[in-house]
């Protein structure tokens, strides 16, 4: 079993419907509504744990009962929550999520208790961290927390999968110990200053990364699927799922940890990401973030019926 340590962050997703994206002073009566578990972090965590892996999670809560819910939460989940901490002052953070009809959203976050996870936070959870098999970050908490646990990652020889999202500028000596960046078209354009919208120019931006230091590249490009490059190449565009888009809030998150618990598991990166692009094909089909992160079982249902 992958020993998986995720650094990030815990939100309570409060999400509704509706028809269309108000404009600026518009009100829209949407729904229905719905509350659940949420955060790039702990998204993360749910998606890996969900495909087997032995996950720890690294983060801060509130002393509210959004708190209170987290800790059930990952409690069900199986996640282990020794490094989860709650905060005597910040409210758990919290995400407004409106989905159309077209399965597309906007999301406004308030980190709260888990923006304040300190450099203090993660050199507690080192000897867990020395343990694990993979290091798996996202830019929704403090850039000290994120330097941390990639310098840690560093010192015990730990591969790292950052996710640069929600984007923050990276420095280059980060990004040197850093295993696999995972940043869709957006986020590729940001750090790179190229404009990725295809296979073409995703090898361009993917090339830049690897020659500041990444050591492997994975860009994901939405329905055109993933561009994967190593500097070994030219790269490889693996193609996604077609599927009914329900909400794809969320989908982004389903891949890395999914893409963290194979590789972990000793999977060929390649692999790995066709088995990433369906667990993040089976949870768009659902509504919801970490309530819609598909089991192993579903995963292995879904890739029988789409051979």
């Amino acid at each position: 079993m992958a020993n998986i340590m995720v650094v990030g962050s815990y939100v309570v997703d409060l999400m509704s419907r509706t028809p269309h994206m108000p404009k600026p002073g518009e009100t829209v009566l949407g729904g229905p509504f719905q509350m659940g578990p949420g955060g790039k972090g702990s998204n993360q965590a749910v998606a890996a744990a969900r495909q087997g892996a032995n996950v720890t999670m690294v983060t801060k809560v509130g002393h509210d009962l959004f708190g209170d819910h987290a800790m059930e939460n990952f409690t069900e989940e199986s996640i282990d929550t020794t490094y989860v901490t709650r905060h005597t002052e910040e409210a758990t953070g919290t995400a407004i999520i409106t989905v159309d009809d077209q399965g597309e959203n906007t999301i406004v976050v308030a980190l709260g208790a888990c923006g304040k996870i300190t450099s203090t936070d993660v050199q507690g959870a080192e000897q867990r961290l020395e343990a694990s098999d993979m290091v798996l970050v996202q830019l929704e908490t403090s850039m000290d927390a994120i330097r941390t646990t990639i310098q840690l990652a560093r010192k015990h020889n730990k591969p790292v999968i950052l996710n640069p999202a929600p984007f923050q500028q990276i420095d280059d000596d980060l990004l040197q110990d850093v295993a696999y960046i995972t940043p869709n078209e957006t986020e590729a354009s940001l750090l790179t200053g190229i404009e990725v919208v295809d296979e073409s120019s995703a090898r361009k931006a993917a090339k830049q990364l690897i020659e500041r230091g990444v050591h492997a590249v994975v860009i994901t490009l939405g329905k055109q699927g993933c561009f994967v490059y190593d500097g070994s190449d030219d790269g490889t565009l693996v193609k996604g799922f077609p599927v009914q888009a329900v909400d794809t809030t969320g989908a982004g998150d389903a891949f890395n940890g999914g893409l963290a618990t194979f590789i972990a598991e000793g999977m060929k990166l390649a692999k790995a990401v066709i088995r990433a692009n369906a667990v993040a094909a089976i949870s768009v089909t659902k509504t919801g973030t970490a309530i819609a992160m598909p089991t192993m079982a579903d995963v292995e249902e879904f890739l029988r019926n789409t051979k």
